[in-house]
């Protein structure tokens, strides 16, 4: 295969092929943003927030009245629409301490535990 043929190919399967940091897909529908979110805290999580990393803020908590009891699992779609890959999380406890996990890949992970 030659330079420009692999050339069209790459950039006809990806939005990009180069690493800016911040993965994006153009097609937002096309990639699977469904992460398994593991707790394994040894304690409860009563919030827990995902937000993309270009946002400023904390998004909306994901588990409304809900609460994540530590060697529980939930299910979370982080597909808000702008297309981004890459998300923070954070997990509040009831105690109001927290812990946050930084730039979670979530088009190429499938499952994150948080402890």
């Amino acid at each position: 295969m030659s330079v420009l043929a692999g050339l069209a190919l790459c950039t006809s399967a990806l939005t990009a092929c180069v690493d800016t940091g911040t993965t994006y897909y153009t097609d937002t529908g096309s990639v699977d943003r469904s992460v398994t979110v593991i707790n394994a805290t040894g304690y409860t999580i009563t919030n827990f927030y995902g937000s993309n990393t270009g946002r400023s803020s904390w998004e909306e908590d994901i588990l409304g009245a809900s609460t994540l009891p530590s060697g529980s699992a939930v299910d979370i779609n982080f597909n808000d629409g702008s297309g981004a890959c890459l998300f923070d999380f954070k997990a509040v406890f009831a105690d109001g301490s927290s812990v946050v996990e930084s730039n979670i890949d979530v088009c190429r992970v499938s499952s994150v535990t948080i402890g």
